[in-house]
């Protein structure tokens, strides 16, 4: 049976749809971790998927750029159905598309000027003073202008989020998708993550995703939420809507008394 529609909140954020959801789903050792997902992402809104631990938050996330296929429905990008394209055809598609993972995913060998430069020199011919300058540029951005020559190991955790995202910053995506972006942070480094990408989705006028279970994250930099629960979206909508939902799992996580379970590949 097809889950219920969500509740949608009135007054959606303003914009067209970036990307297009239809049907999605997805399957794990016998368990729909993704049962027909319907959404919609409007051009230049932050969207908030949040839910428990083994929701399918992370799941989600990777269909959004092929990083994964789904067993059933459809992803729309700007037009293009990207679930059915070969690796070598998504890659115009990702230029567009910046992903921020969740431990960063840096090179250890590389010094962190050199993380950020690594897809200027892999996907552009500028030349190393044009990407001197842009690695300095992006690096300023996250508030880290003077840790080019360091290497990762060298950074806090909060320092090394950020450095990641300048590299993923650093091809002038139109699209941002952040997978946890806060997790083994301190809070106040976490509020100062919250900041930096509220700052970004100002200043650049990007589109962006952020998967979270952080409360206080989402409240601060998301313009519109989605719930995820049982393989669904139970909610979509703004804030004000949520605090107004008459949705059980919604409410309860909301007042933070949502039951923590085991991670698994529903994340």
């Amino acid at each position: 049976m097809r889950p219920a529609a969500p509740e949608l909140a009135a007054g959606a954020a303003p914009g067209q749809p970036l990307f297009v959801v239809r049907g999605l789903t997805k399957v794990f050792g016998g368990r729909k971790v993704l049962d027909g997902l319907d959404f919609e992402i409007l051009r230049g809104e932050t969207f908030v998927i949040l839910g428990r631990s083994g929701s399918g938050k992370s799941v989600t996330f990777r269909q959004l750029n092929g990083l994964d296929r789904p067993d059933g429905g459809s992803v729309v990008f700007d037009g293009t159905e990207i679930t059915k394209l070969e690796e070598r055809e998504l890659y115009p598609i990702r230029r567009r598309i910046a992903m921020l993972f969740q431990g960063g995913a840096l090179f250890d060998s590389m010094t962190v000027f050199d993380n950020v430069a690594f897809p200027l020199r892999e996907h552009t011919r500028l030349t190393e003073e044009e990407i001197a300058a842009k690695v300095q540029e992006k690096l300023g951005m996250v508030k880290l202008p003077e840790v080019g020559p360091r290497m990762p190991s060298d950074l806090s955790g909060g320092m090394r989020k950020r450095a990641a995202l300048a590299r993923s910053l650093a091809l002038d995506p139109e699209v941002v998708l952040y997978d946890e972006p806060t997790t083994g942070l301190d809070p106040l480094t976490s509020a100062a993550i919250g900041h930096l990408i509220r700052d970004i989705h100002r200043h650049l006028e990007v589109t962006q995703v952020v998967v979270t279970h952080d409360l206080a994250l989402a409240r601060r930099v998301g313009d519109r939420l989605a719930y995820l629960t049982g393989g669904h979206f139970c909610f979509i909508g703004d804030w004000a809507a949520a605090e107004r939902s008459s949705d059980p799992e919604l409410t309860s996580f909301l007042a933070g008394r949502e039951l923590e379970e085991d991670d698994d590949d529903g994340a």
